[in-house]
C-alpha cells in the first residue's frame, strides 16, 4: 500500500491510498461520498441552553468531508455538548444538524436511529463494556445492526484490531488493558460499521505525551487507508497541530475560529493566538 504523506492536503492524501487493497469488511464501494464532495455533517446556527446557561448559542460548522477537523476550546465551553448534538442524543433548542443534507431532528425516530449506524464515535474513557473482552465490544455493533455470519464478522473484528494494534490483545477483557488500549479498541469498534463519520470525544485524555503522539499516529494512518470525516474534540493544542487539515475553536459558546490548520496557527486574533500558542496573556482567564 502506498505510504501516505500526512503534509499532503486532505484529498491527496485519501487520493493516494484510494487504489490499496483493503481488507474484508472494509470496502469503500458502499459509500457514495468521494474525495471532493459536499460536506456531509453541517451544523448550522445551533443553540442550546441547560436552565438559565446557555451552552452553545449560534455555532455553524461545515466539517470537510476526508478529512481531520478538530475543535477546541477552554474547559466547559460546550465541546462535548456539541457532539452529543451531532449523534442526536440532544435536540438542540435551535437550529440544524444536518447529515447528507437533511437535518436530524425533521427525521422520525427510526431514521434518526438508522442514521446514527453511519457515525463511529470514541468516547473520551472508551466506553467499553466491562462484561465482555475486547473482541466481543468491537463486534457489539455488528452483531447489533448487521445480520453478517460470525466469520465475516470476526474477519471485520480482527482487521479493525490490527489497524489500531490491538489483534494480539482481543481474548483480554477491559480491566486488563491500559487506559491508551481502551482507547484503541473503542476506535476499532468505531470503524467497524464502515462509518462517514468518526467522532472522538477528547481521544488524548489520561494519555501520557508519548501515547497521545502514537495514538495521534494511528488515527492519521487509519483516515489516510479509509476516508471520512474525522471530527476530534479536545483541549491539546499539540494533538490539533499534529493531526489537522482543519481546526475550529469555541469560545463562550460561539465558534470564534474556523478553517485550514495553518490559519488557526498564524491566527492573530487574541483568542486564537492565546489559546493555540498556550499563553497566559490575553482575554482567556481563570473564570
Amino acid at each position: 500500500m502506498p505510504s501516505p504523506n500526512f503534509t499532503d492536503p486532505p484529498t491527496e492524501r485519501f487520493a493516494a491510498v484510494a487504489e490499496a487493497t483493503r481488507g474484508p469488511g472494509w470496502s469503500m464501494e458502499t459509500r457514495a461520498f468521494q474525495p471532493g464532495d459536499d460536506p456531509i455533517l453541517q451544523v448550522h446556527g445551533l443553540a442550546k441552553s441547560f436552565g438559565s446557561a446557555q451552552i452553545l448559542k449560534n455555532i455553524n460548522f461545515d466539517f470537510q468531508h476526508n478529512a481531520i477537523t478538530t475543535v477546541l476550546g477552554p474547559s466547559g465551553t460546550g465541546k462535548s455538548v456539541l457532539i452529543k448534538h451531532l449523534v442526536g442524543l440532544l435536540a438542540p433548542d435551535a437550529g440544524e444538524v444536518l447529515v447528507g443534507g437533511q437535518d436530524i431532528w425533521s427525521m422520525g425516530e427510526n431514521e434518526r436511529y438508522d442514521m446514527r449506524t453511519r457515525f463511529g464515535v470514541c468516547w473520551q474513557d472508551g466506553a467499553l463494556f466491562g462484561s465482555m473482552n475486547l473482541y466481543d465490544n468491537v463486534a457489539f455493533p455488528l452483531r447489533k445492526h448487521t445480520r453478517k455470519p460470525e466469520k465475516e464478522i470476526e474477519q471485520i473484528v480482527m482487521k479493525a484490531l490490527d489497524e489500531v494494534g490491538l489483534a494480539k490483545a482481543a481474548h483480554k477483557a477491559p480491566n486488563e488493558v491500559s487506559g491508551g488500549m481502551k482507547k484503541r479498541a473503542g476506535f476499532a469498534r468505531a470503524l467497524v460499521m464502515n462509518p462517514d463519520i468518526v467522532l472522538f470525544d477528547e481521544p488524548d485524555s489520561g494519555l501520557d505525551p508519548v501515547r497521545t503522539s502514537l495514538l495521534c499516529d494511528i488515527i492519521m494512518d487509519v483516515h489516510s487507508q479509509h476516508g471520512g470525516t474525522y471530527l476530534l474534540v479536545t483541549h491539546d493544542i499539540k494533538t490539533a497541530r499534529k493531526v489537522s487539515d482543519y481546526v475550529g475553536l469555541i469560545w463562550k459558546g460561539e465558534v470564534v475560529h474556523y478553517g485550514p490548520a495553518h490559519e488557526a496557527f498564524e491566527h492573530q486574533d487574541p483568542f486564537v493566538k492565546q489559546f493555540l500558542a498556550g499563553q497566559s496573556a490575553g482575554p482567556l482567564g481563570m473564570d
